[in-house]
């Protein structure tokens, strides 16, 4: 039996981590020249601006509700314009990183507060979701095949026959990584799983007896 507040605390996790997760896209290409997400009014904390009906709310619900040991979801693709961004290939690598490192960042922040401060056991669960789910995007999207933020780095380390494989994987976009993740999922999720777990027992220790 699912506990329907724990699966609320999920849901409202994740919805925190990929707002922030999508305006860190925004504003990182803001600051380095491209106007492009702000003209799309996506340079804003407000989720509605970036919650995708399906891939960010049914999609990770279904998983939770089947028990899959990795929960994706996404939001809307934050629009950027590589050639705008300063830096080149590098410019366009930052703009990538910095929705990841956010929501590394959030799990690191209340991971302390889970660690340091005298909480409520409903904060103490909260707050491990939002660990848990932060953690969870982070080594997702790190994983470095396009459309994921972790290609963008990888292509700007790339030779330039690399780069064109990548392109016109990226071309294929969110069905390609679909297509992917459903073929490989019983060997991407254990794997994946193993690494998310391995962070937030570093982060948070007790929740090695979890």
């Amino acid at each position: 039996m699912h506990n329907p507040i724990q699966i609320a605390e999920q849901v409202i996790a994740l919805i925190l981590a990929l707002t922030l997760h999508e305006f860190a896209h925004a504003w990182m290409g803001h600051y380095l020249g491209d106007t492009t997400a702000k003209d799309q009014g996506r340079l804003t904390l407000n989720p509605l601006s970036h919650i995708d009906p399906f891939a960010t709310l049914a999609l990770p619900l279904l998983l939770i509700l089947v028990g899959s040991p990795v929960v994706f979801a996404a939001a809307k693709p934050v629009p950027f314009n590589p050639w705008a961004v300063r830096g080149g290939r590098w410019g366009a690598a930052l703009v990538a990183m910095a929705g990841p490192f956010t929501n590394l960042i959030l799990a690191i922040f209340f991971a302390m507060c889970l660690n340091f401060l005298p909480l409520a056991a409903v904060a103490q669960d909260f707050f491990f979701a939002i660990v848990l789910v932060n953690v969870g995007l982070f080594v997702f999207n790190m994983i470095p095949f396009p459309p994921l933020d972790g290609s963008r780095l990888l292509y700007a380390m790339a030779p330039e026959g690399m780069r064109d494989v990548m392109d016109r994987i990226e071309q294929a976009g969110f069905v390609m990584l679909m297509a992917v993740m459903l073929l490989g999922y019983q060997f991407i999720a254990p794997v994946v799983g193993t690494v998310i777990i391995a962070i937030v027992r570093l982060l948070v220790p007790a929740s090695a007896a979890l």
